[in-house]
């Protein structure tokens, strides 16, 4: 353990970080950072290939994003997808951004089946191949059916069924798909004897087709959780099928509108019903356990009885086939088969990250029989019979427990099967705030809260009504019983859903997210050293994900903030130093590293956290809609509610990369997230001068508050949604009336006009900077504005501000009449003065940014990266003491900065 004291551990940590972000760059030259660079040939094209090795598997089929350089290709370009060998494969193409000059920046695509079995694609400009099979959509007034040419699935516009059936070959393998949802009405801790239950079933507002073929289509369901008068807990589910599929996709969003002290959800799920023909000992039961253990069990066993059926009869029900006539078996079991029970219900529950449960029962009012159990399910099963039955998962079934699958009624004509997102076998949703204030009524007393523990507390700010949560199902209509392989392959693919990526090789020349990011380079010892400390910083993160258990249905995709040296735990209990909810951007240091490296771990792990962070960290109705919450012992805690957190530049990597719609509506829904400065003022509590929020004159600062509107006018702009325009004069206007400014970005903030899109120019010159302002996407939203706007002054005035952050005072006063006073992380916005050298050719500031990247922050080369075991950890096994990273998150400082140390390269020790 290291015997440096806490302050030097938390310089260490800063410096670890940010000496991951020079990597990330050294590989490109003077030229490439600063000059023009030379757009590919129109036809040069992009090399795909899947995440993780096993290709499609048993999929339904797969969607990714392709960056193209600006000027490439036109608006109408269409593209052809063909494997290593040649082989034409379907794709359907469709338009996720564009260059300001109307080219293509972003495309969406999407493969069905016949991308199965290869590896390595390539896509390039031409003519789509003509797929075998095409998904097409049919809308009547008050149905919307989907035939992938293998399934047809019904759904309804209004009503409580969101699938109407599922059909194969004429065959109904599903019906009534729906939603429930279990209300409790109090949670007495110390007697629930006297808890109520409610049940509450899905009803839809609205259905439309946002997609309807060739390859795939989308359809999606709005609507609330009703009950008699009662409407609440609003979902929206979006289904989507690929051409040739059998199989479709569940994504589910609810967004929790209840009162925290009344409304406990008991239960949440999604529910359909399984028709069943065949006879029982012809009907099937699959439920996996972990990795590729399966309980294999049909509904009438005749395995293991008293006397045999034959072999042949044996074989056959363990494969899922169907039975011999039963006149071939030995008489002495088949004249006695009404004395062989038959288990109708199932259920299995995964209560914690650690342990699932497996049982069965007979009917209801008979008992329950435990049937096995294990550490950690996949989250799948099937029910049905030779037939035809329906395969279903839910993704993510352990890590965000508690979760359960339940099979009623296998014995019957029709199964009923629940996938439950919160299990009804777990305590009850409880998002009470945890403490009772503790007399912080006033900004005095909160404030000296915030010294203590680092929460910023304010009474009725500790609420999560607003707050979402997404999660993700599959559903496969069978034909028949699968076999073992098969529903190994099902299996897999809800548990890691088969994933195309472009080569960061084809992002890089595209020169998308500002162009500031190149690929993995060892080329010599000093990069190779930053490479090794970059895998480690993330190993490190990712280990501490399984052994703190950062699992759960609210906390999964997060990452704690602070550690704690005394007890070997991080500050989970601590006030503001708890879970992270983005501070200090690890979001960006997740996606950089992915975009540079094509990391299968890395994506996941990005993955989960935008998952996250965009959903529960972030509020989606009521007054702070658009904002997010700063960190805190309960992701909603913290009464800081703002615009650095809900920002989108955390979300944009993904969407582009996967299309994924969800995410484009949290993007789109922050466009007018300006409005909520009239609302609440993010520094009311240490606001000096008198202010009131006016529509007209509204505080906006020019770092945390700015980048993450122009991040949302930005994405809104280039995506080509209805507010375009709108938010494309809004990026204009303020850009240009920043640069305005007498200070530039130094003045800090000012106020902002929610009618004409503007900031008023101040007349007097103001010092206002802050170490944070630059730590939450306004670098990276400043390199891809100057890289598509062109707007010198605005360039100057951020110039300006990256050249004297880093300065010595003395520098400072001269050049704005007054120092930056106290700062903090100069070894994190060396980026800021390499960015600077690069675009004005300055060696030596060039020279200053790798200095203040190389010593500055308490960085010495003689500090050992490694982690020592502490016994008798808090967390209940042998804990970790990082020298480098456990002490505070300004580590991923370093790491989240866009990776625009390009000049600096050539100063690099050897």
């Amino acid at each position: 353990m290291s015997s440096l004291p806490r302050r030097s551990l938390l310089k260490a940590a800063a410096v670890a970080g940010a000496a991951a972000q020079f990597s990330w760059v050294l590989g490109r030259g003077d030229a490439q950072a600063a000059g023009p660079v030379e757009v590919p040939a129109a036809d040069r094209p992009s090399t795909v290939g899947w995440l993780e090795p096993g290709g499609l598997g048993a999929a339904g089929g797969s969607t990714f994003g392709a960056a193209w350089p600006k000027g490439a290709h036109p608006a109408d370009q269409a593209f052809a997808l063909t494997t290593a060998d040649g082989v034409a494969v379907p794709v359907q193409t469709w338009t996720t951004a564009r260059w300001p000059d109307g080219s293509l920046k972003w495309t969406a695509h999407a493969v069905g089946p016949e991308a199965a079995g290869a590896e390595r694609f390539t896509l390039a400009p031409g003519t789509p191949a003509t797929a075998a099979k095409t998904v097409s959509v049919t809308e009547t007034g008050r149905r919307i059916s989907v035939d992938t040419g293998t399934v047809r699935a019904v759904m309804w516009k209004d009503g409580g069924k969101l699938v109407e059936s599922v059909t194969r070959d004429g065959v109904k393998i599903a019906t009534d798909g729906r939603l429930v949802l279990l209300r409790q009405s109090d949670l007495d801790d110390g007697d629930q004897g006297n808890a109520k239950w409610e049940r509450f079933d899905g009803e839809i507002s609205g259905a439309v087709v946002e997609q309807s073929g060739p390859v795939r289509a989308v359809v999606r369901i709005d609507g609330k959780h009703r009950k008699g008068s009662r409407s609440w807990l609003p979902f929206s589910v979006r289904l989507y099928f690929y051409a040739g599929s059998e199989s479709f996709r569940m994504v589910h969003t609810f967004t929790y509108d209840g009162d925290q002290n009344k409304d406990f959800i008991r239960g949440l799920g999604v529910r359909f019903t399984v028709p069943l023909r065949d006879a029982a000992y012809d009907r099937h039961v699959r439920l996996a356990g972990e990795g590729a253990g399966f309980l294999t069990e049909a509904v009438q066993g005749i395995t293991g009885l008293r006397r045999d059926p034959g072999a042949a009869v044996r074989t056959a029900q363990v494969k899922g086939e169907k039975l011999p006539d039963p006149a071939t078996w030995d008489q002495r079991v088949t004249t006695r088969m009404q004395y062989v029970p038959t288990w109708g219900d199932y259920t299995l529950s995964q209560l914690s990250a650690d342990g699932f449960a497996l049982r069965k029962r007979t009917k209801p009012g008979h008992g329950w029989i435990p049937a096995g159990g294990g550490r950690r399910a996949n989250g799948f099963g099937y029910v049905g019979g030779v037939t035809g039955g329906l395969s279903f998962g839910l993704r993510d079934f352990w890590q965000k427990h508690p979760a359960q699958l339940d099979i009623r009624g296998a014995a019957g004509d029709e199964a009923e099967v629940t996938l439950w997102l919160w299990s009804p076998e777990a305590q009850p949703m409880d998002l009470r705030f945890y403490h009772d204030g503790m007399g912080q009524d006033a900004f005095p007393e909160q404030l000296e809260g915030l010294n203590i523990t680092y929460e910023d507390y304010e009474p009725g700010f500790g609420t999560p009504y607003g707050i979402a949560r997404t999660s993700e199902l599959m559903f496969w209509a069978n034909a028949a019983t699968p076999t073992a392989e098969t529903l190994v392959a099902q299996s897999a693919a809800v548990s890691t859903p088969p994933q195309l990526a472009v080569a960061p090789e084809d992002l890089v020349r595209a020169r998308v997210f500002g162009g500031l990011f190149s690929p993995v380079d060892r080329s010599t010892p000093a990069r190779a050293k930053i490479e090794d400390h970059l895998d480690y910083l993330f190993t490190y993160y990712k280990d501490q994900a399984e052994q703190r258990r950062w699992y759960g249905f609210w906390d999964y995709g997060d990452i704690m903030h602070t550690y704690d040296e005394d007890r070997h735990q991080w500050r989970y209990d601590v006030g503001g130093y708890a879970w992270d909810n983005s501070e200090l951007s690890p979001d960006l240091w997740l996606w950089y590293a992915y975009l540079r490296s094509g990391r299968a771990d890395v994506f996941r792990f990005a993955e989960a956290m935008t998952r996250h962070t965009g959903e529960v960290d972030v509020y989606h109705l009521g007054q702070w809609a658009g904002l997010g919450t700063r960190h805190g012992v309960q992701h909603f805690a913290c009464s800081a509610k703002q615009q650095r957190i809900s920002t989108a530049v955390y979300r944009r990597p993904y969407y582009f990369l996967t299309a994924d719609e969800r995410v484009g509506d949290l993007m789109s829904d922050l466009v007018d997230s300006d409005e909520t400065f009239l609302v609440l003022d993010p520094i009311r509590k240490i606001r000096t001068e008198p202010y009131t929020p006016d529509r007209h004159a509204l505080s906006i600062g020019f770092g945390t508050d700015w980048s993450g509107l122009a991040a949302a006018w930005l994405t809104e702009w280039e995506r080509g949604g209805p507010k375009a325009a709108k938010a494309e004069a809004r990026l204009r206007s303020t850009m240009e009336t920043i640069a305005a400014q007498p200070n530039g970005f130094v003045q800090g903030t000012g106020l902002y006009d929610l009618d004409t899109g503007r900031f008023a120019v101040a007349t007097e010159p103001v010092v206002g900077v802050s170490h944070l302002s630059a730590m939450f996407g306004l670098v990276e939203m400043c390199a891809e504005l100057i890289d598509l706007v062109d707007m010198p002054q605005f360039k100057a005035a951020w110039l300006d501000y990256c050249r004297y952050f880093n300065a010595s005072k003395t520098e400072q006063a001269a050049r704005y009449g007054k120092n930056f006073g106290t700062l903090l992380l100069f070894q994190g916005h060396s980026r800021q003065d390499a960015y600077a050298a690069a675009q004005l050719n300055d060696t030596k500031l060039a020279q200053r940014a790798w200095a203040k990247f190389d010593k500055s922050d308490g960085y010495t080369a003689a500090m050992v990266w490694d982690k020592t075991p502490v016994q008798g950890s808090a967390a209940l096994e042998p804990g970790y003491e990082h020298l480098w990273i456990s002490t505070n998150t300004t580590a991923l400082y370093g790491l989240a900065a866009i990776q625009n140390l390009a000049l600096v390269g050539d100063h690099l020790p050897a």
